[in-house]
């Protein structure tokens, strides 16, 4: 088993990422750890199920994974039991990480003996199995020392800032300072600063009365709604008066009854006589 595969990512990150046990089991597609009491104690880093899949058929293992670092490479010792069926896989594969310019070159070596399910699938379908389950476990290690190597970067921007806006903060030759000159440095101290005066707020006229406010109101808005409503309109708007009746007809108003009631007074007082005769 050989295959070799480049990364842009600093060696020393990706080796961080490679030999911690928690990195490694998120790294492996189709890996389901095991963190429990019984599978800590079981003299393995990792611990579960592996689903591998290979050609049209997907075959589950039961098993465990060791670390292990020798004469600078990376070695994995793993074995593992069908979980629906007989076969057995053991599996021991070597990394050797190569530093370069922008990055870091990875080979890897070594030997799968099995037998039952995977044995039976033909040697194309275990190959390619195998490149794909590699280059996908690259892949993921690769990703996750590139997020540690910004986190240390962005980490150490920060220490590198703070030391300098101290640096930057301490008194120079002439008693300066990143705050200015004063009594920290042995220079004129804050006492004889001398502040300019603030300015005199700016004067309001005094409020008016209430009658005064609400003349001044009428005066630059006009009439109130209660006055617009009940006062009759004004200029062209305005209603012409009806024509004064003259003196004739006020007599005519009264005339008119007066005599009427003469009338017929003077009947009744003929029809009177009448009856008397």
């Amino acid at each position: 088993m050989e295959h070799e595969v480049f990364v842009p990512v600093p060696a020393e990150a990706l080796r961080a990422a490679l030999t911690d046990p928690a990195r490694v089991a998120r790294c492996v597609p189709g890996f389901q750890r095991d963190v429990s009491e019984a599978a800590t104690g079981a003299g393995e880093d990792l611990v579960g199920r592996f689903r591998l899949r290979v050609g049209g058929h997907t075959i589950t293992y039961r098993g465990g994974l060791r670390i292990v670092e020798r004469d600078g490479a990376i070695t994995y010792e793993g074995e593992g039991a069908e979980a629906r069926g007989k076969g057995v896989a053991e599996i021991s594969l070597t990394v050797v990480l190569t530093p370069a310019a922008e990055g870091t070159g990875l080979s890897f070596t070594g030997a799968l003996t099995a037998t039952g399910r995977l044995a039976e699938e033909p040697e194309e379908a275990r190959d390619a199995a195998r490149d794909r389950l590699l280059d996908a476990f690259v892949e993921a290690a690769a990703d996750l020392a590139a997020e540690s190597a910004d986190t240390a970067g962005t980490a150490e921007s920060a220490d590198t800032a703070g030391t300098r806006a101290e640096s930057d903060g301490e008194a120079g030759p002439e008693g300066r300072t990143a705050f200015g000159t004063g009594a920290f440095d042995g220079g004129p101290g804050f006492e004889e600063d001398v502040l300019p005066e603030p300015a005199a707020p700016p004067e309001f006229p005094a409020a008016k009365p209430a009658a005064e406010a609400a003349h001044a109101r009428r005066t630059m808005i006009g009439r109130s709604a209660e006055e617009v409503d009940h006062a009759p309109p004004r200029g062209r708007y305005a209603p012409v008066p009806a024509p004064e009746q003259g003196g004739a007809g006020a007599t005519l108003r009264w005339v008119a009854p007066a005599a009427a009631l003469a009338l017929a007074s003077a009947v009744i007082v003929t029809r009177a006589l009448r009856r008397r005769r």
